[in-house]
């Protein structure tokens, strides 16, 4: 069914609202701290329940209930609330410290971001996931950058560009998967055409980090360093994660052995049990954040809001390159309204399969812009999974990070070029 323009921008005027509140008010202000992400979130929530038509105020609850309470929403929810306990613990300890220390002793200063960007490249393509990258190295990379006075936005930037390098290549990643399966093509022919487009905005990012890392503030262990066995909890977290283990496993295990480890430092088992709650509570903004958004973006599918960019787009398609570009627009406006990039891959697999066909690209080729596109604008906007969690470890804004994800901008540059100067897809 034909949506008009009136319908469609309706129901999407509760993103343009939360995008206004927090973004362009933030921006105008000069400080991302001022307006709380919560506020925004808000406040598009209760603009989102007041313009949903046709239902009654209990049946318009239930919608942004029914969104925000979905099995991945509470996943997700399930991974915050076991990465706070972890990571306090682990800090409380000492293994944190410990890890740090041994990482300056391994690391010339200058070395340390571009260490991070390759690790987090490594561990997230062996793994396929970037919250399981995030999951095992922010906590780390925050110790890092206090030790040393560092800039934690930068830090965690660099942890999350190299997190969702892997998530777009990985051949067992949910964005793979999903882009070949709608696609048709085969992993190893998407791979090869996708390493086209990210190996050069990997190299421009680790250049950048080498250049950065020249002038950041010189690393130094901690005075009293933790003892080295300390870094076995920390270790069983980025082992587990890299043999490919349910990152809740992983979680579990790294928070049982923490908690093995916690008398020998002294801490005893209620002790041990109050730094849990302690980092479980540091995850409470997190989680509501995650909730709202997700109770929000199912407001407006509801409304056709994804079904009216679907219906947009694909109107104004003129060319083999215009295909491409309406594929990378598509999935990344979805993802934006989404959140999720294996969803928005989903959403607009087949008509990205449709187009394709007419205009004569390649399975192979479509399938690389879906993945790519898509985890862009993943780890791009403040409010997706990876990010909030990466964030929320770190104790900063949401987008903090922003000036600092050099991959994702030069991986923007790079698929756009790809676009307009291959014409043999």
């Amino acid at each position: 069914m034909k949506i008009t323009n009136a319908k469609g921008l309706l129901a999407l005027s509760p993103a343009a609202l939360f995008l206004i509140l927090y973004v362009v008010v933030s921006l105008l202000i000069g400080d991302f701290y001022v307006m709380p992400l919560t506020v925004a979130l808000l406040a598009a929530s209760v603009w989102g329940i007041v313009i949903c038509r046709g239902e009654s105020l209990a049946k318009r609850i239930e919608i942004f209930s029914s969104a925000a309470a979905h099995s991945n929403i509470l996943y997700m929810v399930w991974i915050f609330i076991l990465a706070g306990a972890f990571a306090s613990l682990a800090k409380g300890i000492g293994a944190i410290d410990a890890t740090v220390a041994l990482t300056l002793d391994l690391f010339p200063p200058q070395f340390i971001l571009p260490a991070i960007f390759a690790a987090a490249c490594f561990i997230s393509i062996s793994i396929g996931t970037s919250v399981g990258t995030v999951v095992a190295l922010v906590p780390l990379i925050v110790e890092l950058a206090h030790t040393g006075g560092g800039s934690i936005p930068l830090y965690v930037a660099t942890a999350l560009g190299g997190a969702f390098f892997g998530d777009n290549l990985s051949f067992i990643s949910d964005t793979t998967i999903a882009a070949t399966r709608t696609q048709g093509c085969s992993m190893s022919d998407k791979f090869k055409a996708n390493f086209l487009i990210v190996l050069p905005a990997a190299i421009i990012a680790l250049c950048v980090y080498f250049i950065i890392g020249y002038n950041e503030a010189i690393l130094t262990p901690p005075s009293e360093a933790a003892p080295w066995w300390l870094i076995t909890p920390y270790m069983v977290i980025i082992v587990t994660a890299i043999a490919g283990m349910n990152v809740t496993i992983v979680l579990m295990l790294g928070i049982f052995s923490a908690f093995c480890f916690a008398p020998l430092r002294g801490v005893g088992i209620l002790d041990a049990c109050r730094m849990m709650g302690d980092g479980i509570d540091s995850m409470g903004n997190l989680i509501i954040v995650t909730l709202m958004a997700a109770g929000m973006l199912g407001l407006i599918k509801e409304m056709g809001g994804i079904d009216y960019i679907l219906q947009r787009l694909t109107s104004h398609i003129h060319g083999k390159r215009g295909g491409q570009a309406i594929i990378a627009i598509l999935v990344g406006v979805v993802n934006l309204c989404t959140a999720n990039n294996t969803v928005a891959i989903i959403t607009v697999g087949s008509i990205s399969k449709d187009i394709s066909t007419k205009y004569g690209i390649t399975p192979k080729k479509s399938a690389s812009i879906l993945d790519t596109a898509s985890c862009v604008v993943q780890s791009l906007i403040p409010y997706g999974a990876q990010t909030l969690l990466a964030t929320g470890l770190a104790g900063i804004s949401p987008a903090a990070p922003w000036p600092y994800m050099y991959y994702p901008w030069a991986l923007i540059v790079c698929l756009t070029i790809s676009i307009i100067i291959k014409r043999k897809n």
